[in-house]
């Protein structure tokens, strides 16, 4: 039996995870604000990343994988696909310019 293996695609924007945080935090039945308070940042901290306003800093991955037990990586692998994207697409020009080296023989 073949393995199937899923592909993104790479034409479609990675899930901010603040978009994700949003999904989850109802699941809780903890308000918004208390979910800030449990972190240690502030509401307004929050809402700008479930805005997808502000990414989700290491510091932020490290207390969201404690809170809801899936590890920072999980929100750092999220948060840079999504900035990955962003930069591949901002300068898509810019790097058609740029040559691909190979290594040379020793």
């Amino acid at each position: 039996m073949a393995d199937i293996i899923a592909k993104r695609d790479p034409n479609r924007c990675p899930t901010h995870p603040g978009a994700l945080l949003r999904d989850v935090i109802p699941a809780t039945g903890k308000s918004k604000a208390e979910i800030a308070a449990l972190l240690g940042i502030s509401r307004q901290h929050l809402y700008d990343i479930i805005n997808e306003r502000k990414p989700v800093s290491a510091g932020v991955a490290v207390r969201l994988g404690k809170m809801f037990g899936d590890g920072a990586a999980v929100w750092v692998r999220m948060q840079g696909a999504y900035d990955t994207w962003g930069a591949e697409q901002e300068l898509r020009d810019e790097i058609k310019k740029i040559p691909r080296l190979k290594a040379t023989a020793a």
